[in-house]
């Protein structure tokens, strides 16, 4: 007989239990977020302890840190439990009509007004009980993103960033610039000797964050005069109006820009490489019948991103 412990002896709430003790590092935030006493979720440690042989969480100081050994039980926990709930939440038979499944996905605000939208207003219509969690990445996410997607259904993000994880292609997009209304010095299109010259409001501006468009501003020899860092696409508008700033900003989002008033599209003097949009999810789900739905359904959207027919108060077709 093997010497592993059966299954049936584990309490697989004691996953629940490390899974948040792995995230929040701490047995108090753990506890909050379990909506279970300190004393209890003590406890659970306590039995953790005792059946790895390790302590899980050792002080520091004043802090507690992750052992080692929890440090490499971390990705394997989320992906287990991940897998634990997606195996109660099967059906023998199932239909998106009566599916109460809730897909989550990670992405920025311009993927979530564009193609995430649409996805929402799909659902709406085919499966009133589908519930979409649409939750902004950040740098951290997107570089640590194959163990992140195991315990989420997708990102949306466009090629680049991302290599060696299915995807599916949704939706093209190019770059324009946006000035203020007021901003008379700028023509229809931007200059060279402008982009160099008038300040500049940046989406993203890091070493492992930013836009293809705003690289290749550096690639002409071009060092932006940056004022303000915004992560967001939307935002960006609030901080053109009524300044000489210039932002650069994807097509499928001008018409939201100029909506919010204040602003208007200008050309760019060179030719942006345009953007392909795609979904990104780990290959655990590539069996799922509920996600394949879900991936058709992003792919759907997609087209109607690509025809312009994503913009709110217009419908879909």
């Amino acid at each position: 007989m093997s010497d592993r412990p059966l299954l049936s002896r584990l309490d697989l709430n004691l996953l629940v239990a490390l899974d948040a003790l792995l995230t929040e590092r701490s047995v108090t935030r753990a506890a909050e977020r379990l909506h279970l006493s300190q004393p209890a979720l003590s406890a659970s440690l306590a039995r953790l302890r005792t059946h790895f042989n390790d302590p899980i969480l050792a002080r520091r100081g004043n802090t507690y840190e992750l052992t080692p050994f929890a440090l490499h039980l971390a990705d394997h926990t989320t992906a287990a439990l991940e897998a634990a709930r997606r195996v109660f939440e099967s059906q023998a038979t199932w239909s998106p009509e009566e599916s109460t499944r809730e897909f989550a996905i990670y992405g920025s605000d311009y993927g979530f007004v564009t193609v995430g939208n649409v996805v929402s207003r799909l659902a709406e219509e085919r499966a009133p009980g589908v519930r979409f969690r649409f939750m902004l990445h950040n740098p951290a996410i997107v570089d640590d993103a194959a163990a992140r997607l195991r315990s989420v259904d997708g990102i949306i993000i466009p090629h680049g960033p991302l290599s060696e994880l299915p995807y599916a292609d949704l939706w093209h997009d190019d770059w324009v610039a946006i000035v203020a209304d007021s901003n008379d010095a700028v023509g229809d299109v931007l200059t060279r000797e402008q982009l160099g010259e008038l300040p500049w409001a940046m989406t993203y501006q890091s070493r492992s964050a930013f836009t293809s468009a705003a690289r290749q501003v550096q690639q002409l020899g071009i060092e932006p005069r940056i004022e303000v860092v915004v992560e967001s696409f939307l935002s960006m508008t609030h901080f053109i109006v009524g300044t000489s700033r210039v932002a650069i900003i994807q097509a499928a989002i001008a018409p939201l820009a100029l909506r919010a008033g204040g602003v208007r599209v200008v050309g760019l003097p060179f030719d942006p490489t345009p953007l392909t949009n795609a979904l990104w999810w780990h290959p655990v789900h590539g069996r799922d019948p509920e996600h394949a739905w879900m991936r058709d359904l992003f792919v759907e959207a997609g087209r109607i991103v690509d025809a312009g027919a994503h913009v709110p108060d217009r419908p879909l077709t």
